[in-house]
């Protein structure tokens, strides 16, 4: 299960091409996963590098109970493009 501020997927997709929906994919097929402990957020937060069709994409959430709640999401860099690709090829 997936939940997201609507708000936030709009200006997504506005700002970036695609909304959180769209994100939510990359848990359908291989991904890569690290905790984001970059500083405090007052939660567990995750970073997720995954494919989408074409799209290799970077994907923070925290869980929500069973429930991952998208935080953001962009295209991949090039570093997680390849970081990615020599895990799955």
């Amino acid at each position: 299960m997936f939940e997201w501020d609507e708000a936030k997927s709009e200006a997504n997709l506005r700002n970036r091409g695609f909304d959180f929906a769209y994100a939510s994919l990359v848990f359908d097929g291989p991904i890569l996963e690290m905790d984001d402990d970059r500083e405090d957020y007052g939660e567990k937060r995750v970073q997720v590098i995954g494919q989408v069709d074409d799209d290799i994409l970077f994907v923070v959430f925290t869980w929500r109970g069973d429930t991952r709640r998208i935080i953001s999401a962009r295209l991949a860099n090039r570093r997680e493009r390849d970081v990615y690709r020599q895990a799955f090829g």
